[in-house]
């Protein structure tokens, strides 16, 4: 069974718990509802709870797919939410879905592909009934909250990331592997920026429309999911910001380090012109040339040469070429 946990809730407090096997278990008396929590369940699992708590066909075979981008589907008397988790693997920004199936008597959960259950969530709820009893639309919010939650440490542990390749690029060359994991930060920072922006919508309409089950001294708690979405939304705009700029600096850096090789060696390729040239002409073996004969004309030449390096030498210096 892929049922985690599968409780009934009346005022605030955990009543019994649920066994999809019992349709007895699945009767409600009034003022209950049931939390039911399922992880990639199989089609026979979502077809008893489709039977008990009459869900839409449409709804389930979306639950089934996982493929679905975050929205708020509307359907009679019942609503049917998905939003998309996310988390780190492999220095990557993995993606899962949670699909909710909210009525007046029920919220159903289904996990796809998410790391973190909702086991902790659930503690914090029933250790605070005056949250809790105020149905499944405090639960949503609380749901959604969670969700939206586990997005921050994805971007601390990015910010961090980030933070210590800016250092490392001002130090030294960012070699091939740096450089391929900026562009994979980019184009994962530009990913997860999709994703954001429907969940900021699902947060939105929750706040701002008159759906079934969201009563309306419930819907401003929605407002505080919205405002976390945009917090994210805000830092990922920013790390894609620090991602261009670190490429940009290191692009900078190793052009200005490019061009102080370029010049210190053009300024010993100048110094080293000078007896290569007096060479040459001495080398040319001419019978008549001045001071060919004159004994001290090798070391006049010598002489000569190392004063003319030492004035281009001195000169490079000064510009700050050597």
């Amino acid at each position: 069974m892929s049922v985690v946990a599968a409780y009934v809730y009346s005022d605030g407090r955990r009543v019994r718990a649920v066994d999809l096997a019992d349709p007895q278990s699945l009767a409600m008396a009034t003022g209950e509802f049931a939390w039911i929590g399922l992880v990639e369940p199989a089609d026979d699992e979502l077809l008893i709870l489709q039977r008990r708590f009459g869900l839409h066909p449409l709804a389930v075979e979306d639950a089934q797919n996982a493929r679905q981008m975050p929205k708020v589907d509307v359907y009679g008397d019942q609503l049917f939410v998905t939003a998309r988790t996310a988390h780190l693997q492999d220095e990557k920004i993995g993606y899962g879905e949670t699909d909710i199936f909210v009525g007046p008597d029920h919220i159903i959960t289904v996990r796809h592909g998410s790391a973190r259950s909702h086991t902790e969530l659930r503690e914090q709820l029933e250790a605070a009934p005056g949250q809790l009893r105020h149905g499944v639309d405090y639960v949503l919010h609380a749901v959604l909250d969670y969700i939206v939650d586990g997005y921050f440490p994805i971007i601390d542990a990015i910010e961090e990331e980030m933070l210590e390749m800016e250092r490392s690029a001002l130090d030294a060359f960012l070699n091939r592997a740096e450089i391929t994991r900026i562009f994979g930060l980019r184009r994962d920072l530009m990913r997860f920026g999709r994703i954001l922006g429907p969940m900021e919508e699902v947060a939105s309409r929750l706040e701002h429309h008159d759906l079934p089950c969201v009563d309306a001294d419930v819907r401003p708690y929605f407002r505080d999911v919205r405002d976390h979405v945009r917090r994210v939304a805000s830092r990922v705009e920013g790390l894609r910001e620090v991602v261009t700029s670190v490429f940009e600096a290191s692009s900078l850096l190793e052009q200005q380090r490019q061009g102080a090789i370029t010049r210190r060696l053009a300024a010993w390729a100048a110094i080293l012109a000078v007896p290569t040239a007096i060479a040459g002409v001495y080398g040319m073996n001419f019978d008549v040339m001045p001071e060919l004969h004159w004994k001290y004309g090798y070391f006049a030449t010598i002489v000569v040469i190392a004063l003319a390096c030492l004035f281009l030498y001195t000169r490079f210096k000064r510009a700050g070429w050597l």
